[in-house]
């Protein structure tokens, strides 16, 4: 059977998943969410004419050329005057604060000598007023931010600019992720001499997490067809990832399990590396199951392909373009007839151009390779050999 390309792939899956709706989540939660309503400002920022320097409030005539000023007050941040400046007057005020009434140049502190009540201004040429104006960063009714961006700290912070204490967000799906292996023991538990530890789950967890979802961990099945059907069919989600059991050994039973459940493939495999047992299927009620290799690498470069974009169209979002390119360190041969997604670390270099060396090890079973890489050089078929200084494709840093 000839397997389908990441893309071709990619493309079925998106078709089986729709938005789970929207739920109303507190900023401070809202990191990596996608928006389901427009933020818009409900007033002007800055809400008044603000001082851009600690400094003198003038009036600009005053200041053309020599001259002594009254001091009539103080304007600080959150505390402006209650009166104004008039003519042959000054007021000291902050930065942030509010440009008292009549002023219209912001003196820096600098360049004026204070004795008593009476400020000493040298001539101002300068064209700078050093003041913010009233709505210069946004106006009263305009949109912050649209329906479908993906919440950062930034967009956070323009936001709270705006008073906004909770925004409308793609529902977070919840995401059951299922080890399978007799092989696998859980983290701070005793290993037997033939087993590993369980790495797979805590790491999709963590995945889950970083795109908005929340994951729930099902105790291992093992390589057991019936256990691994109840696990599945006790456990609420919005998603099932399965890891490990995906290829076609006497001892891979995820996809005969999920078939007991009437559950329904779309895709059976990937024409990629490290990652060609992905698999992809539907449950009769229409949710999604995504299964993963065992070996860490491959379902970690599976979740970056398929997790992390089904996780955005559940959530009303999209990723968009993810690769970017970047001059090779080092070599690479000829790429065979599959798509090879390739453990890299990027970095600046000594032109402060971004630069990316693969690892020479590139055994998906090497969770010491995946920790320390932080990109992955996407090497399409049959691509030809390519050489030091030469550009590659590169998805991430992400990881």
């Amino acid at each position: 059977m000839k397997l389908p390309t990441v893309e071709a792939a990619l493309e079925v899956v998106l078709a089986q998943v729709g938005s789970l709706g929207a739920e109303d989540v507190a900023l401070a939660q809202a990191d990596g969410r996608w928006l389901a309503e427009p933020v818009a400002a409900g007033r002007d920022q800055p809400p008044f004419e603000a001082s851009a320097m600690d400094g003198w409030a003038v009036r600009d005539a005053d200041v053309r050329d020599a001259a002594t000023l009254r001091i009539v007050g103080e304007s600080v941040a959150g505390r402006g005057m209650a009166h104004g400046v008039e003519a042959g007057e000054t007021a000291r005020i902050f930065t942030g604060a509010p440009v008292p009434t009549g002023a219209d140049r912001v003196v820096v502190q600098e360049e004026v000598e204070r004795r008593g009540d009476l400020a000493m201004f040298r001539p101002t040429a300068s064209e700078g007023r050093n003041i913010r104006r009233r709505g210069c960063d946004f106006r009263e009714g305009e949109v912050l931010l649209e329906v479908g961006t993906r919440v950062n700290p930034w967009r956070l912070a323009l936001a709270a600019s705006a008073g906004v204490a909770t925004l409308r967000c793609g529902r977070g799906p919840t995401v059951a992720i299922l080890a399978t292996g007799d092989e696998l023991v859980e983290p701070g538990q005793t290993a037997g001499p033939d087993q590993i530890y369980n790495s797979g789950a805590p790491s999709l967890a963590a995945f889950v997490a970083r795109q908005g979802g929340v994951a729930r961990v099902l105790p291992s099945s093992g390589d057991d067809r019936g256990a691994i059907a109840a696990a599945v069919s006790g456990a609420t989600f919005d998603v099932l990832v399965t890891i490990g059991g995906a290829s076609v050994g006497d001892h891979d039973l995820v996809k005969p399990a999920l078939r007991d459940l009437g559950a329904v493939l779309h895709v059976e495999g990937v024409a990629m590396r490290p990652g060609k047992p992905v698999w992809f299927a539907t449950l009769p009620d229409g949710r999604a199951v995504l299964g993963l290799p065992g070996n860490p690498a491959s379902a970690l470069v599976g979740a970056e392909l398929f997790l992390a974009p089904v996780l955005a169209r559940l959530q009303g979002g999209t990723l968009g373009e993810r690769f970017e390119t970047a001059t090779l360190s080092g070599t690479l041969p000829a790429n065979g007839p599959r798509d090879h997604y390739i453990r890299a670390v990027a970095a600046p270099g000594p032109d402060g151009a971004r630069r990316v060396t693969p690892f020479a090890d590139q055994d998906s079973s090497l969770v010491s390779v995946m920790a320390a890489a932080n990109a992955l050089i996407r090497r399409l078929p049959h691509a030809p050999a390519v050489t030091d200084g030469e550009t590659v494709s590169v998805l991430g840093p992400s990881l």
